[in-house]
């Protein structure tokens, strides 16, 4: 192994600010072509700054290990552009994979950076797209991440060969046999296969449509999936109306006199066993002596007892 000052000595014609070689703005071209030009890092050099940085916390022979694989990053984002993210942001990501891996790196294991580094540079651009490519999280757990990254690719691979076969009808959903096939080369379930299938076909759906939009897009799921029957705030208000039908009336009832409770019960109250009502306003003056009117005023005025008994209640 080289010394510290011979290695050093190597990097000389490495700019004595490499990171001055990376433009801190501009647009996404400017970047890679810079990231490019780095200069790259001989077996030696690579163990001789790791060991900087473990034993000494030097980073600046940090900053040379993640320079010198910025355009190993690059590389790996763009096998990810076919989700419909932006190349920044999966190089962005993918750069923060190589710091970890540059911090964890163990030099006494007598392997490569960039050996090391590529697990860990994957594993940050697969979180980030299963976070942003739709709303909803597609796959969670570990089978499911294996398809979510594996399901497209396989299916165009067995698209392609059934063409090849001359195939008379290339079809848009997965048989049985692929089925089979991709759980079998992914070791999986065939049924996680078929639900992550149903998962990458559909898409997002707005639960809750902009009130202002006419048309289709107006009504939304949440018109149909939604249980008004069970919503507390209703629940709370059925129980409310219920208790003000039945004790509620009962007290209120409980202060007209014999007279005026007659009438609200005959008038409101009273169903016949034909469904029709109680008595008429005719038929309780006439048994009054009164006239109609006269039993209209009764009602009005024990109606608004009552109102204000059943207030009072609630």
């Amino acid at each position: 192994m080289t010394t510290q000052t011979g290695t050093f000595a190597a990097s000389a014609l490495a700019p004595a600010n490499p990171w001055a070689l990376v433009p801190p703005l501009g647009n996404l071209d400017a970047y890679i072509t810079a990231v490019n030009r780095l200069p790259l890092l001989t077996a030696e050099e690579e163990q001789d700054y790791a060991l900087q940085l473990k034993e000494h916390n030097d980073l600046e022979a940090a900053g040379r290990l993640i320079m010198s694989h910025l355009r190993l990053v690059v590389s790996i984002s763009r096998q990810y552009l076919g989700y419909g993210l932006p190349h920044g942001d999966l190089i962005q990501e993918g750069n923060v994979g190589l710091m970890k891996a540059v911090k964890r790196f163990d030099p006494a294991q007598n392997v490569r950076l960039v050996s090391y580094a590529m697990h860990w540079i994957k594993a940050e651009i697969h979180e980030y797209i299963l976070k942003n490519w739709r709303m909803v999280k597609v796959a969670t757990t570990k089978a499911q991440r294996k398809l979510f990254f594996n399901l497209r690719s396989l299916k165009q691979g067995m698209q392609a060969d059934a063409a090849m076969d001359d195939e008379l009808v290339k079809r848009e959903t997965l048989s049985a046999q692929q089925i089979d096939a991709m759980a079998a080369k992914l070791n999986v379930k065939r049924e996680e296969v078929m639900e992550m299938e149903t998962r990458l076909s559909g898409g997002d759906v707005l639960l809750d449509p902009n009130p202002n939009e006419d048309g289709e897009h107006a009504f939304g799921p949440i018109a149909y999936l939604s249980d008004v029957s069970h919503e507390p705030t209703s629940m709370i208000e059925t129980r409310q109306r219920d208790v003000l039908a039945t004790d509620g009336i009962a007290q209120a009832l409980d202060i007209l006199d014999d007279r005026s409770r007659r009438i609200v019960e005959e008038r409101w109250l009273k169903v016949n066993d034909d469904g029709s009502g109680g008595m008429t306003l005719h038929d309780l003056a006439a048994e009054y002596g009164v006239s109609a009117e006269r039993i209209r005023q009764i009602e009005v005025a024990a109606m608004k007892k009552m109102k204000k008994a059943l207030t009072e209640f609630a």
